[in-house]
């Protein structure tokens, strides 16, 4: 099956370069290309691509927004492409729902990896760079005064999972550390999301960092 992607990004250079990587892989197509992110969003909710790949800093529309448009309104998912040191830009992301971010120095192996977890419905938390944001975004912004809401209907289990997750290990090495299979893992991580109406595994993440549970 061919997962259909969309490049978003106001650098034709760059979009290029993207695109060819993107098409260079035998199960990845590029359906089409934005310079910003307005065009984003009506291209996405027209086309339903599998996944957009989404720059932050656009003209018209910034990524941060088009990013909670199309997740709010279900039509797919968004990986997000920035930079390490823009962290504010990287947390609005992660608060409008991304699946994901890669770092735009990511290589083409890496790149074309991260689409395809985030096409099968997971999110890219890479130990290296993942856990070293999230704090980063955690500790620029205030800690709820109360626990979020529904953190007590989770289960032993999912509470478990949720850790993990705030300490940025993907699914099969959340299997390892607590002795389940990784479609057991998909399942708490799915009722982890619907309990914390969620939309992301890196929402959950921050939301266990700000919480104080990593």
């Amino acid at each position: 099956m061919t997962i259909r992607v969309l490049v978003a990004d106001d650098h034709a250079a760059i979009r290029t370069g993207l695109t060819m990587i993107l098409d260079g892989a035998p199960d990845i197509e590029v359906v089409a290309e934005a310079a910003d992110g307005a065009a984003a969003v009506r291209k996405a909710v027209a086309l339903k691509p599998d996944v957009v790949l989404m720059d932050v800093r656009m003209p018209e529309l910034d990524g941060i927004e088009a990013t909670r448009r199309l997740v709010a309104d279900g039509v797919c998912p968004v990986l997000v492409l920035t930079t390490f040191d823009m962290d504010s830009y990287v947390y609005g992301a992660l608060r409008a729902g991304a699946s994901g971010f890669l770092l735009k120095s990511v290589d083409a192996p890496r790149l074309l990896e991260s689409i395809r977890v985030v096409a099968a419905g997971d999110g890219v938390i890479e130990p290296s760079v993942t856990r070293r944001l999230i704090r980063a975004f955690a500790a620029h912004e205030p800690r709820a005064q109360e626990p979020p809401p529904g953190l007590d209907q989770l289960t032993e289990r999912e509470s478990e999972v949720l850790v993990c997750l705030g300490q940025g290990l993907s699914n099969q090495q959340i299997g390892r550390r607590l002795g389940i299979g990784e479609a057991t893992v998909k399942t708490h991580v799915s009722r982890v999301l619907t309990k914390l109406d969620l939309r992301s595994r890196v929402q959950a993440a921050v939301l266990a960092q700000e919480a104080g549970l990593v």
